[in-house]
């Protein structure tokens, strides 16, 4: 039975550099696939309308470094996710607000753009859920490509299926 997970942060400060919001790589072996569901990005500390661009893409071989975060349940009868947190967005891991993008190349899935007072939220059809495979070799990625005026107070994260 699939099970939800929801990889979330607020109240972060970003480098001032482009940069991985959270990036989640499935198990290295055929396990199960990662069917991701919401996406969003908002901050809170500023008032000023600017623009500001974001992207979903995949990412081999040099992944981000990270800060760690721990997969949460969307259900509490579910058992743990396969996904742990780490640093180094290696298989069967995830993580938060990179600190070095690494050399590893970025295919961009969806790219756009928000108003930060107003924030961004992706709910994808079901025809245009995002599906990571497990043994892919390919990690997911939130990301801004360019550093944001405001570095202070944001809030981000995805939900996924494991399924």
């Amino acid at each position: 039975m699939a099970a939800g997970y929801s990889l979330t942060s607020a109240g972060i400060t970003l480098a001032n550099q482009a940069v991985t919001l959270a990036f989640l790589n499935p198990p290295a072996s055929p396990n199960v696939d990662m069917m991701f569901r919401r996406m969003w990005v908002g901050q809170s500390n500023n008032m000023a309308s600017a623009q500001q661009r974001v992207q979903l893409n995949t990412q081999v071989t040099a992944f981000p470094t990270l800060v760690s975060a721990t997969p949460t349940k969307l259900s509490n009868v579910d058992s743990a996710s396969v996904i742990t947190g780490a640093t180094t967005g290696a298989a069967g891991t995830c993580g938060i607000n990179a600190s070095n993008e690494n050399a590893g190349a970025k295919t961009v899935i969806w790219a756009d753009v928000f108003n930060v007072v107003n924030g961004w939220l992706l709910v994808p059809l079901p025809k245009e859920e995002v599906e990571v495979a497990a043994g892919s070799a390919s990690g997911f990625g939130l990301h801004l490509p360019v550093a944001p005026g405001t570095l202070t107070n944001w809030a981000f994260g995805f939900t996924w299926i494991e399924d």
